[in-house]
This record gives structure tokens, C-alpha cells and sequence, in this order.
């Protein structure tokens, strides 16, 4: 627990669980729009499912997370009309 401890003391904490439950959701929707982007050759979609599946990487607060993801998503949803 020492090592745990060293790790917070430097400011390096571990993601929540739903941050986490989070970045595997919308990483999981961003392989899905990305593929449908491919098959469809549009490129907003596939652009849109590589934000998704790579956004989390950048983002450190779990509020910002979901309210990214749900905007992604949002935008994926109205192009994929």
C-alpha cells in the first residue's frame, strides 16, 4: 500500500469505475460508428468513431468524459441518418 500511497503523493490517482465504464461505452459506440463510417464510405462518421474511440485518452475528469461522449455521440447520431 506504501507504492499506492507514493503514486497519490506524486498526483497520479487511478479512474473511477465509472470513468472507466465510461471510456470502454464510448470507445466501444466509436468502433461501432467508425465501422458504419467504412462500409458507408462517409468520412464524418468514421472521423466521428475515431474521436470516440480516442477522446478518453486526453480527457482526465469523469464529468468531462461523459458530457464529450454524449455530444460525440449526439453528432454520430444525426449523421448517421
Amino acid at each position: 500500500m506504501d507504492e499506492l500511497k507514493t503514486l497519490e503523493a506524486m498526483g497520479l490517482v487511478l479512474p473511477g469505475p465509472a470513468y472507466i465504464f465510461g471510456a470502454i461505452v464510448f470507445g466501444i459506440i466509436g468502433y461501432v460508428v467508425f465501422r458504419r463510417g467504412r462500409k458507408t464510405e462517409r468520412s464524418v462518421l468514421t472521423w466521428s468513431g475515431v474521436a470516440l474511440m480516442l477522446y478518453p485518452y486526453v480527457v482526465s475528469e469523469t464529468w468531462l468524459l461523459w458530457v464529450v461522449g454524449a455530444g460525440l455521440c449526439g453528432w454520430a447520431y444525426l449523421k448517421w441518418t
